[in-house]
């Protein structure tokens, strides 16, 4: 059985990396990287188009190119299979006017779309306008043909075409020094060869590259491996902006050219462009990305095509007319402050107050806080044993581990400690170092009518 990928997601974080970085960098810099870039022209002969928003829109799409990745690679990151030459992923990515947000929508490859009547690539007769799946609009069009049957599902125009080769992931993974992934509980996928226990890791390229891939490590199958794709861009993104990647020419440099030598760009897309958006958007962060994926309204059989995944109509049109009109899809209310995704929903959670300080008022404020958040506290917060705790921790029963983590995560990721018997009621110990509350839901909680998330609220705690 071959385990395809699902690249472009990956892939528009190192896009975006380069992007973020070229305010950072010289023009002369920008342009020899630009010279590794291969052109394509999506955009000719195009007609009927629709009306530009405002903002700018890049339709990204991520082929299989596993041939490049040597033999031991291959074996060791379970990369059997001969390559595809496919689109494996179509992802549409939306830059607010003002450069402060970049909106990412997923659209499944197995969508149910209608092409437009086109020359075939590979036969050279013409078709008339026919139903498929998406993925299959790259195979007879490339993307010409690409371009024109996402402008034609989504009504949006599409101002830029980025094509990357999965090659290079690996390698800007470890050109940026590796990633911090945090996992709730332990991942392991046979098919993969991920195995990951619980806690914070920082991950190799061939090992982000597993992370990635993963689909049997619960239930969830391609809706969990979205989620992590999510949080892997977003924990990418927090790496480049905050370890000084972008700030440095030489590891831009690096990074830089690990993406670039395996991409195909449409000709507007070059060194000028990038540095202007690149400086525009400098003081971007994690925070300032959002995503999701196409409103999925039912999964059918199509005489001539197979299963297809067709979308929620209604919803869809609403979710593009959003990006057409250059709004958040995932609103901000005033005054609300983002809330990291825990598996446990904090209303479910009993905790006990302890302060193990000698400052008064802190078990008060400490009980307040996490009751703010939703937590099921007790509202009588206790003096612990000793005065002298420096370090907040939580103490949990064994079978309430994944309580325990939500806890912990409401306080920017303190130790937690097992003690067997304990019962259901966590325990918060408030030390020296009280590190104050974060706001936490439930992942399956209600995230806004296009279950869009932002990046901070699924990278590591800080």
């Amino acid at each position: 059985m071959v385990i395809r990928p699902r690249w472009g997601l990956r892939v528009a974080t190192a896009l975006s990396m380069l992007v973020l970085g070229a305010g950072a960098i010289g023009h002369a810099a920008l342009t020899s990287l630009d010279t590794g870039i291969s052109r394509v022209d999506p955009f000719r002969d195009m007609k009927n188009r629709p009306e530009a928003g405002h903002g700018m829109n890049l339709l990204i799409v991520g082929t299989d190119g596993r041939d490049r990745i040597g033999r031991e690679e291959k074996e060791k990151y379970r990369l059997g299979g001969a390559p595809c030459h496919c689109t494996d992923t179509i992802m549409l990515v939306h830059l607010s006017a003002d450069h402060r947000r970049a909106s990412v929508v997923s659209l499944p490859r197995d969508s149910y779309a209608e092409v437009p009547g086109h020359t075939d690539q590979n036969t050279g007769r013409h078709h008339k306008a026919h139903p498929v799946k998406l993925n299959a609009a790259y195979a007879e069009g490339g993307p010409a043909l690409t371009v024109r049957t996402v402008e034609h599902m989504t009504k949006v125009k599409i101002d830029h075409y980025l094509e990357v080769d999965f090659t290079s992931f690996m390698r800007t993974v470890d050109a940026a020094g590796g990633v911090e992934i945090c996992t709730a509980r332990p991942m392991k996928d046979r098919y993969t060869g991920l195995d990951l226990p619980a806690g914070t890791h920082r991950l190799s390229g061939g090992e982000a590259l597993q992370y990635v891939r993963s689909r049997h490590v619960d239930g969830a199958a391609d809706l969990g491996r979205m989620r992590r794709q999510q949080q892997f861009v977003a924990a990418l993104i927090e790496q480049a902006t905050s370890s000084g990647v972008l700030l440095n020419p030489v590891r831009f440099g690096d990074v830089a050219g690990a993406v670039l030598g395996s991409v195909r760009a449409d000709k507007g897309f070059g060194s000028d462009e990038m540095l202007a958006l690149g400086r525009a958007m400098r003081g971007f962060s994690a925070a300032s990305s959002e995503f999701t994926s196409v409103p999925i309204g039912a999964l059918e059989t199509v005489p001539g095509i197979g299963a297809t995944v067709k979308w929620d109509t209604a919803k869809a049109e609403r979710l593009f007319r959003t990006i057409r009109e250059d709004k958040p899809l995932a609103p901000l209310g005033k005054g609300k402050k983002r809330a990291r995704l825990v598996e446990v929903s904090p209303q479910r959670i009993r905790v006990q107050v302890y302060n193990g300080t000698g400052r008064a008022g802190l078990g008060r404020t400490a009980d307040a806080a996490l009751r703010a958040t939703g937590f099921a506290t007790t509202r009588s917060p206790l003096n612990a044993a000793g005065t002298g705790v420096e370090e907040t921790h939580v103490t949990y029963d064994p079978r309430w581990d994944r309580s325990a983590r939500a806890l912990s995560t409401a306080l920017h990721g303190c130790p937690v400690r097992a003690v067997p018997g304990q019962g259901p009621m966590l325990r918060v110990i408030a030390g020296a170092d009280w590190p104050g509350v974060v706001p936490v839901r439930a992942r399956d909680a209600y995230q806004g009518e296009f279950g869009a998330v932002t990046g901070d609220e699924v990278i590591c705690p800080r």
